[in-house]
């Protein structure tokens, strides 16, 4: 079972109330509030989540068990199933790679049980994401019946709520709104990189980004350089050598920054299964709560440095002499030569050179930015409160905007690092949904 020390969190909190969605139209015409407004293509919903990822079911599930109806829109997994690539393995262990639910019977290893995968039990057992997808749509068809796959085009406020409009047609109100898109338009790219790119990194141009690329067998035969040394680097640069390559290198910035987890074996006695690295760095992670109570500048400094950008113990034999590296270099200019890019590169001592390959892939992560939200109306993203990045959330979730809350990675600089990762759904959907139930139930 996922770790559930953080805070008292068990993923069961609040009441198992036996309100049902069928009860609740009925009560509130009673009181003269018409719960269902027809028009041609309006309806009313007390809560609308945005996105079928972990968070988004995690969300769902738990505000399905306090009785409230929900309408969840969005593709079941999307960023797993198209912004992962074939033949990536989780960093987490698989106790700690459960989508957090109040219903038992959910977990991971429940999963392998009623499909016949796996088993996945110790932390020596590596979880293909092909194998969490299905966990995760598992999980989906469970517990949250109904996900209705279509994109929300726009969310903006109105005098009782908000009003979405999805890529259907339909207009829906809404009391309160979820957003738990996770990484979708999200990636980063050095702003050097991006410079030399008009049009923006592609997977068929002579840059991508890593979400870019489902399939890294496109890139056969060619001689390709990934940007940066964390797991997605050196993962992506390990799938690309197997995929065929003619030649990887890896270009990071920091002097040594090249490095490997320790094995299971090899770890403090007594960690907690997360992600992270020492002791130190499970700390923001395990207590969300009080991450949020820290100051500005020290979300800021842990939120960059949690946790550390390293590969999985797992990964060090296949990328050893295989994968060519240059560290401690940073790019200073990006351009494209007969199609090919050309790096210019310098370290701290002023020495440098320029790399030219048939390809480049930015594997340099996810960052908050509340301007990519765009289906968020620019009225409604003017009255969000920002701090270290990221909305500034209440302890359930809420932003500045009342009935406005976040999830996932946009909640990672008020919550901390936990909520990059699957296992921060434990801490995250019990109070999220316990504030909306007291806010709108």
């Amino acid at each position: 079972m996922p770790d559930r020390r953080e805070d008292g969190a068990t993923g069961r909190e609040g009441p198992d109330r036996r309100v049902t969605g069928l009860l609740l139209p009925l009560a509130e015409e009673a009181a003269g509030r018409p719960f269902f407004t027809r028009g041609r293509t309006e309806v009313s919903t007390p809560v609308a989540v945005i996105g079928a990822g972990p968070y988004g079911l995690s969300a769902a599930a738990h505000l399905r068990a306090y009785g409230l109806p929900v309408r969840v829109f969005g593709q079941p997994m999307a960023s797993w199933r198209a912004g992962m690539p074939a033949g990536m393995l989780l960093t987490s262990a698989p106790a700690a790679s459960g989508i957090g639910v109040p219903q038992p019977g959910h977990t991971l290893g429940d999963f392998c049980a009623a499909t016949g995968e796996g088993p996945y039990v110790t932390d020596r057992d590596l979880v293909p994401v092909e194998t969490f997808v299905r966990y995760g749509q598992w999980v989906q068809q469970r517990l949250v019946p109904g996900l209705e796959q279509v994109r929300v085009v726009s969310v903006d406020r109105r005098a009782d709520g908000f009003e979405l409009k999805l890529d259907s047609g339909e207009q829906v109100g809404a009391r309160a709104v979820v957003v738990a898109t996770g990484l979708t338009g999200l990636a980063q790219l050095p702003p050097e990189l991006a410079a030399a790119l008009p049009d923006g990194p592609s997977a068929t141009g002579p840059v991508s980004h890593s979400s870019q690329h489902r399939d890294l067998s496109a890139l056969a035969g060619r001689d390709v350089v990934v940007i940066g040394a964390g797991q997605s680097a050196l993962e992506s640069a390990v799938l690309l050598t197997e995929a065929g390559a003619a030649a990887v290198r890896v270009v990071a910035r920091g002097p040594g920054a090249v490095g490997f987890g320790a094995p299971p074996d090899h770890r403090p006695r007594r960690r907690p299964p997360l992600p992270f690295g020492a002791w130190p760095r499970h700390a923001p992670a395990y207590r969300a709560g009080a991450f949020r109570r820290l100051p500005v500048p020290a979300r800021r400094y842990l939120g960059r440095r949690v946790p550390v950008p390293r590969g999985a113990w797992w990964l060090r034999e296949r990328f050893t002499d295989r994968v060519r590296v240059t560290q401690g270099r940073r790019i200073v200019r990006a351009t494209v030569r007969d199609g090919r890019p050309v790096l210019a590169l310098r370290g701290a001592d002023g020495h440098g050179g320029e790399v030219v390959a048939d390809h480049v892939l930015a594997a340099t992560g996810y960052r908050m930015d509340l301007a990519a939200l765009d289906f968020l109306g620019a009225g409604l993203r003017t009255g969000i409160v920002v701090r270290a990045g990221g909305p500034l959330l209440d302890g359930g979730f809420g932003s500045s905007v009342p009935g406005l809350y976040f999830t996932g990675l946009p909640a990672a600089a008020s919550f901390g690092p936990a909520m990059r990762f699957v296992c921060g759904t434990e801490f995250a959907s019990p109070r999220l949904a316990r504030a909306v139930a007291r806010a709108y139930g």
